[in-house]
């Protein structure tokens, strides 16, 4: 454990936060435990005020009317030039038309802004997601709503209109609460149920199963098992994810095609669920509808086999990739003993002495290294860039290659160092000429910089240069 004071500081800061910001370091040097817990208890924690964004339901319906509204633009000026063809028309006098209709309609044109809606919507919630954690002092509460939101994954490749807002919806509101109540949300948002294709399971003797002759999707029963209670190698069987995905049929959405006013919401359907009582891990659920699913995710939730495998993740994600043993056992019986409570459990891991060893072998994600560099640099690009940048170090944002998420160990992240060099350097060709090389490697790092890193620092050809070494630091990479 850190004896410094300041040096304690800048760990928490770089551990579990987003990294200093100018100042950072000095602010909570005198206590970084209680720093660290009172953002865990500030009202309404991990929570963000937007209310110029669209929920998940209107962001699908709107992102559904524009492209069926595209495709039926299309089909009639395809359809006005062919009748133009056959009428003997130029084709200058059919272009003279066409944008008259579309104005007159208030109608966008094919290349104008309303093309851009799905990626509007991404990057306003990008936008939102980015400001938070830029805003936050130090950002505990913050990394905890991304941690879960990457143990929880959806993908924006699938479902572009929902992936903001179901990390506002599914996520937020429950990241400090029972894991229990953030599981039952997960599972039953319209954007998982789509991504992982339970919106189209049906009971095989269900009355739909029966009359359309189609049958159980089983992709969420068993990530349900695999990825986000139980984890792998804990005992559940083929037998469990069939009787599981039987579980779930009929937990489903509106479809958005013939509900413009309320598609996309979730709704349990009974003509889709299979019928009669499932056996799950040995135990037995009768058939109650919803309800049977519902009773079924919390069992699972207060499962040892989730406490463990949940402990696991959380040591691995903050501390090591291979964390002390005793720091996993001591979370997850936090988490036996709590039922499950959050905020419990991450004040548990704070506590740990484990958890501050000096150490520092987790090398921070793209994510979180473009995040650092901006609080500590004050640089505000534009949203669009910041996400581009993401994209280029191989972690878009809310597109994770997998149901898994992303990985969460050094070795994933080490081969995209080059680009994130490059990426430095403009950083750093963009700041004022006033900001201090020296003054900004004590703000991010202070104590935590080494000799060598010094030392580099005071060789460096120019400012930018100097900057840029300094965000490709050791010490600034890893948390």
């Amino acid at each position: 454990m850190a004896s410094d004071p300041r040096a304690e500081a800048a760990l928490a800061l770089h551990r579990f936060g987003f990294g200093p910001r100018r100042d950072s370091i000095a602010a909570i040097a005198g206590d970084p435990r209680g720093a660290l817990l009172a953002e865990l208890n500030r009202p309404e924690a991990g929570r963000v005020a937007a209310p110029d964004l669209m929920g998940s339901g209107e962001a699908a319906r709107a992102v559904f009317d524009f492209r069926a509204e595209r495709q039926a633009r299309l089909k009639r000026e395809a359809r006005a030039k062919k009748e133009a063809a056959e009428q003997g028309m130029a084709a200058a006098q059919d272009n003279a038309m066409e944008p008259n209709a579309n104005a007159a309609a208030g109608k966008p044109e094919p290349n104008g802004q309303a093309q851009e809606l799905p990626r509007q919507i991404f990057l306003a919630e990008a936008q939102v997601r980015i400001d938070a954690a830029l805003a936050t002092e130090i950002g505990f509460v913050e990394r905890l709503v991304w941690f879960w939101s990457n143990h929880f994954c959806i993908s924006a490749d699938k479902i572009v209109s929902m992936a903001g807002a179901y990390e506002r919806e599914a996520i937020r509101p429950y990241v400090l609460g029972r894991f229990a109540d953030l599981l039952m949300a997960v599972e039953g948002h319209p954007a998982m149920l789509f991504y992982l294709d339970n919106v189209g399971s049906i009971g095989p003797n269900s009355v739909a199963g029966l009359n359309r002759d189609r049958g159980l999707n089983e992709n969420l029963a068993r990530e349900i098992l695999e990825l986000h209670t139980l984890g792998v190698r804990s005992g559940y069987t083929q037998h469990d994810v069939t009787h599981l995905a039987n579980v779930l049929t009929g937990w489903t959405w509106l479809p958005l095609v013939d509900n413009p006013d309320r598609g996309g919401e979730f709704v349990f359907n009974k003509r889709m669920h299979e019928p009669g009582e499932q056996v799950v891990l040995g135990r037995r659920y009768p058939d109650n509808g919803v309800e049977q699913g519902r009773a079924v995710l919390a069992d699972l939730a207060r499962d040892p086999a989730t406490a463990q495998h949940i402990a696991g993740k959380l040591a691995r994600h903050f501390v090591a990739d291979e964390p002390p043993p005793t720091l996993v056992e001591k979370l997850a019986a936090n988490f036996r003993d709590t039922d499950g409570d959050l905020k419990a459990l991450a004040a548990t891991l704070i506590a740990a002495p484990e958890a501050w060893t000096p150490a520092r072998d987790k090398l921070k994600p793209p994510s979180e290294w473009i995040v650092a560099s901006l609080r500590l640099t004050a640089a505000r690009p534009p949203i669009g860039p910041t996400v581009g940048a993401q994209n280029l170090l191989g972690e878009p944002l809310w597109r994770p290659p997998a149901p898994k998420g992303f990985a969460d160990e050094a070795a994933a992240w080490v081969g995209g160092l080059s680009e994130r060099l490059d990426i430095a350097n403009r950083l750093a060709g963009q700041l004022p000429d006033a900001d201090d090389p020296f003054a900004l490697l004590d703000d991010g790092l202070g104590p935590l910089a080494s000799k060598e890193t010094r030392e580099s620092i005071a060789r460096a050809a120019s400012r930018q240069q100097a900057i840029a070494l300094l965000l490709m630091a050791p010490e600034f990479l890893r948390r």
